[in-house]
């Protein structure tokens, strides 16, 4: 045990990464780049286990300031994301959902609900570089929704049902998750 911390080199690097996750600017890039590292495809809830939308009752308000009724978007594949600009597990997901994004903003209803002010959202997301759609709720979500974990990811099907309920990090752009939406949009 006493070579091993003998090591000079050993205990150079042992003090810069515990001063690398100590220091809050460091701290936050690092922690981004780990949930991209560990990001895999989200998983589908199994058939038997899905639950359902109870309504479309949803009054959300987008960066324009217009009130948005969820409502008008029933019968349409959504995908719902709770995210928060300090949030560095919802910043490692965020360039995977804007390729998606690009792809699918035609076909598919994307909703990335955040809790912040709209100036602090719209902020972020141009200095990424991201053009999301970015909302704040104006009403409660209907249930079973809830972002009370940051980030959680909700895809619903055309008849409500919550095909996908991912809390944490995913790569929503895989081929796989791809395959899904492009299943659930034939469907």
């Amino acid at each position: 045990m006493k070579k091993l911390f003998s090591n000079q080199w050993f205990n150079i690097i042992f003090i810069v990464l515990i001063l690398i996750m100590i220091i809050p600017q460091t701290r936050k890039p690092v922690q981004i780049f780990v949930n991209k590292i560990f990001a895999f495809s989200p998983s589908e809830t199994a058939k038997e286990d899905r639950e359902q939308l109870e309504n479309y009752n949803w009054t959300l308000e987008n960066t324009s300031r217009e009130r948005i009724d969820f409502s008008e978007f029933e019968g349409e594949v959504i995908i719902i994301n709770y995210w928060a600009t300090w949030c560095p597990p919802c910043i490692a997901e965020m360039p995977s959902f804007q390729d998606l994004y690009e792809d699918y903003q035609a076909k598919v209803a994307f909703f990335f609900i955040s809790g912040e002010q709209h100036s602090t959202t719209t902020n972020f997301l141009n200095k990424k570089a991201l053009n999301l759609p970015s909302y704040r709720m104006l009403s409660a979500d209907p249930k079973p929704l809830g972002g009370y974990t940051l980030p959680t990811t909700y895809v619903i099907d055309k008849n409500g049902g919550i095909v996908i309920n991912k809390t944490g990090t995913a790569d929503w752009n895989s081929q796989k998750f791809r395959n899904t939406l492009d299943r659930l949009l034939a469907e």
